[in-house]
């Protein structure tokens, strides 16, 4: 981290030996990139070196990632083995459930659908296009969507991941018509003041790589008053 910069402040939602789960923040990143920005790996890690009063360097590996501007559950594993093991899970479709909420401009057509699509990812514009039918180097993607609740101007979506692709939530909305607030890259008309978008990963459920215990984690959503509208009304997950 770079003396001066400001950092991250960390809500942790789930931590013991093996891993460590925070609630991010939109704007985050997850790994370096270009911009050089302190990553929140980093405020991880100094705040296990800081809690266990660890020498040296502290080992934290990235087990999956989350778009810049999106909001929610991210894992992290605190040891090589929890590591691989968990890697492992996340390539196998359907070893670990992840949902995400999303706040749309418009309702979907029907209340419940899985979409499958398949996607390409442009690197120059670090997009992704969805098409109906296979391309070449695409990889197939697959969610379902589930609607929740509408406001004045918004409706809430909560989505289960099937596959995990660049962007796959924001480009197969897209390919139907659907557009994630805030989210100018794949077609909503205005940005959100914070740069970030509607995009939320909810929860994450999977058995523990060392326990072999069901662990099930939560995120709040972001401090926004449509987030916090769609948050508070009754029977929410």
């Amino acid at each position: 981290m770079i003396e001066g910069e400001k950092r991250i402040k960390l809500e942790v939602l789930f931590e013991d030996n093996h891993l460590i789960a925070i609630n991010k923040h939109c704007g985050d990143i997850v790994q370096g990139d270009k911009t050089g920005d302190s990553t929140i790996g980093d405020e991880v890690k100094i705040y296990l070196k800081e809690r266990y009063h660890k020498p040296g360097n502290v080992f934290l590996g990235v087990t999956h990632r989350l778009d810049r501007p999106t909001s929610g559950v991210l894992l992290f594993a605190r040891t090589s083995k929890s590591l691989a093991r968990m890697n492992e899970r996340f390539r196998d479709d359907g070893e670990i459930k992840k949902t995400y909420w999303a706040v749309v401009d418009n309702k979907p057509e029907f209340p419940s659908a899985t979409l499958e699509h398949w996607l390409v990812r442009n690197e120059k514009q670090n997009k992704s296009f969805a098409y109906l039918k296979e391309q070449k180097e695409a990889k197939r993607a697959s969610l379902t969507y589930h609607y929740i609740a509408s406001s004045d101007r918004f409706h809430l979506l909560e989505i289960e991941l099937h596959t995990g692709r660049h962007h796959q939530i924001r480009a197969q909305l897209a390919a139907i018509g659907i557009h994630i607030k805030g989210d100018l890259k794949y077609g909503f008309p205005r940005s959100n003041k914070d740069g970030g978008i509607h995009l939320h990963a909810r929860t994450i459920n999977f058995i523990h790589p060392v326990t072999l215990e069901q662990v099930s984690i939560k995120a709040s959503v972001p401090n926004d008053p449509v987030w916090q509208y769609f948050e508070k009304l009754p029977n929410q997950r």
